[in-house]
């Protein structure tokens, strides 16, 4: 029987590494900015006076990653998780049961 390695703080699980990579890495200077290589800027389609979200994951109670993400697809992907619960409310149905995200 193998002993299954215990996981660093925030370490990835493996099924999620091959959607991850190092992209670029950039330095934060005295005013608390950093640039983005143009290439990666490119390659994500990104332009002058888009919205970045910066989204942070914790371990515990501590700031392990932080991720950014376009502001629209954070828009988009918080309207499919609430879609369903709208059209709860719609309805009528309040119960806990019947709405979660």
């Amino acid at each position: 029987m193998t002993k299954k390695k215990k996981r660093q703080s925030c370490e990835p699980e493996p099924e999620m590494v091959s959607c991850c990579a190092v992209k670029a890495m950039v330095t934060i200077d005295e005013r608390g900015q950093m640039v983005l290589p143009k290439e990666l800027r490119d390659e994500v389609g990104l332009k002058a006076g888009d919205k970045l979200a910066v989204v942070a994951m914790a371990e515990k109670g501590k700031v392990c990653c932080l991720t950014l993400m376009k502001a629209d697809e954070l828009s988009n992907m918080v309207m499919i998780k609430l879609k369903p619960v709208w059209n709860g409310i719609k309805k009528g149905e309040t119960d806990g049961a019947s709405i979660y995200i």
